[in-house]
């Protein structure tokens, strides 16, 4: 029998039917056949191929895996391997925030870079955006401003980009339209509101929502595993259309994201204004784009094709990657 995955750890998964029973699974021989060795076998969005155990109904045994359309996921660091996050997505929802927790541009451009790599397209979402607004009226305005050059940043380069608050309402409709009959997975830090923006576009949806430190400014892992939620949107956010569904893996909050597969000198393949300039340098394919004369990526910096921002975006995150050395 077909399933899908909603949720698992472990050796243990529980598997939507195509019957309609959703079942709790283990591995059949505890090993799925992979290219490559995964921290766990199985994400949320998988399609497996299970029997149903003889005795219990409500339990089965996972026999393989379907070939996936793509995979979001990041190197682990603890188990030194990479870490399934969601399978078979539409779209990978990038959730960030002005504030509270602090806006962190880097964490998105990593994020975007795995997900040039596993060819996912991404979208970025600034929750909380009333916070921003207030920016301007706190005094804030240099901030403000930067967190608007970053996000028109990423417009510019042709990432959707969404301005909305999960507390005010601003911008859900556009969003609840965007992720309608579609399977995504919301990313993002610990206390940037994923759980509260699900609440709000299903409210039947009770998900619980932390707090953040107020010694750091950090949220706390209220998602404890990657699960699959069936949406029914919020009537309020469709004109009153009933009915319309979407499918969204909430993910837990991720504190420092690490890239998995990407080496330090390929990593311009993956920021999408370097991509056709690599192998045009003076010194090609040799170029590391710091230091050699005759480089294309340094000119298109001097000449305003790069933005400085995205330019030492990329030196840091190169250097993390070479020095293994992640910042949060």
């Amino acid at each position: 029998m077909n399933g899908t995955v909603i949720a698992g750890t472990n050796n243990l998964f529980t598997v939507e039917c195509e019957d309609g029973v959703t079942r709790n699974c283990t591995i059949k021989g505890k090993v799925l056949k992979s290219e490559k060795t995964f921290y766990n076998p199985l994400a949320p969005g998988d399609q497996v191929q299970i029997e149903i155990d003889p005795i219990n109904d409500e339990k089965g045994q996972v026999l393989s895996l379907s070939p996936r359309k793509n995979t979001f996921l990041r190197w682990n660091v603890k188990g030194r391997c990479p870490q399934l996050l969601a399978s078979n997505l539409d779209y990978l929802i990038l959730v960030t925030t002005p504030d509270e927790p602090p806006f962190r541009p880097r964490f998105i451009d990593r994020a975007l870079c795995q997900a040039e790599h596993q060819g996912i397209t991404p979208i970025v979402v600034c929750n909380k955006f009333d916070l921003a607004e207030q920016m301007q009226t706190d005094g804030r305005l240099s901030e403000y401003e930067e967190i608007e050059k970053r996000l028109n940043i990423w417009q510019d380069l042709g990432y959707k980009v969404l301005k909305i608050s999960a507390k005010t309402g601003e911008g859900m409709p556009e969003f609840a339209n965007l992720l309608e009959g579609k399977l995504s997975a919301f990313v993002g830090q610990s206390g940037v509101g994923k759980s509260s923006l699900i609440n709000v576009l299903d409210n039947t949806c009770v998900l619980k929502t932390g707090s953040l430190s107020k010694k750091y400014g950090r949220g706390s892992h209220t998602t404890t595993k990657g699960t699959l939620i069936h949406l029914s949107i919020n009537e309020a956010l469709t004109d009153g259309i009933k009915g319309v569904k979407a499918n969204i893996i909430d993910t837990p909050g991720i504190r420092r994201f690490v890239l998995d597969d990407i080496e330090a000198d390929d990593l311009a393949l993956y920021f999408r204004e370097f991509e056709n300039l690599v192998g045009k340098c003076n010194f090609g394919m040799s170029c590391t784009h710091i230091t050699e004369p005759g480089c294309r990526i340094k000119e298109a910096v001097e000449n305003g094709e790069i933005t400085p921002e995205r330019y030492d975006s990329w030196k840091r995150i190169r250097n993390e990657i070479k020095t293994g050395s992640w910042e949060d």
